[in-house]
């Protein structure tokens, strides 16, 4: 399907190419496995809409606002998706792990703050000045994603695979990082927080 306005207030198993939404305000829409190729999110408003085992593939979502709106076992590959305020997304009562994968995508300045994110994917990303800040991120994978200016405070780090990492800047004084995986050399920076002198 290829077109500027969803009419339905519930779609299943379609896959939407080139749809233009930006700045669109879409309310209560519910997918269900469907897939979005080279769409527009861009700006957009969604309120109380839900995303249900649904795909992003070369997709612009910056600034999307998911105000009360749903996401359950969703992934977005090759997206932008700048400045989303993940925060304001409806979370469930009960915790569940995987809901989000992100492979490939920009992910800058956007705010992931005290949000149960186990078993999180976030694989080959460039998420420069993201906030992590107070999140459960046990178990999850950040494989090869640059973490350039991105807040880790208070973070939840357990078993989390930081593999091939780079830029991140994590005190391991405040936050949790108990069996997680690092790669050097950038796994040096773990030791500038702490009261030591590094010699070359």
């Amino acid at each position: 399907m290829s077109n500027s306005k969803l009419d339905e207030a519930e779609y299943s198993n379609q896959v939407f190419e080139k749809l233009e939404l930006e700045g669109a305000e879409l309310q209560g829409v519910s997918f269900h496995d469907c897939t979005f190729v080279k769409c527009s999110f861009a700006n957009a408003k969604l309120a109380q809409c839900r995303f249900d085992n649904c795909n992003f593939v070369s997709c612009n979502l910056s600034l999307l606002n998911v105000r009360g709106s749903a996401f359950r076992e969703v992934s977005f590959s090759s997206s932008k998706l700048l400045g989303i305020d993940w925060t304001m997304a409806r979370w469930p009562s009960v915790a569940l792990s995987g809901q989000l994968r992100f492979e490939e995508c920009l992910l800058n300045s956007s705010s992931f703050f005290g949000l149960y994110l186990q078993e999180l994917k976030m694989e080959a990303c460039q998420a420069h000045d993201v906030d992590f800040t107070e999140a459960d991120c046990g178990h999850a994978s950040f494989l090869q994603t640059d973490f350039a200016g991105a807040t880790f405070h208070q973070t939840k780090l357990v078993k989390a695979d930081f593999s091939d990492a780079t830029n991140y800047v994590i005190d391991v004084r405040t936050n949790k990082i108990n069996g997680a995986r690092f790669s050097l050399p950038d796994a040096v920076n773990l030791l500038r927080s702490l009261d030591i002198e590094i010699v070359d």
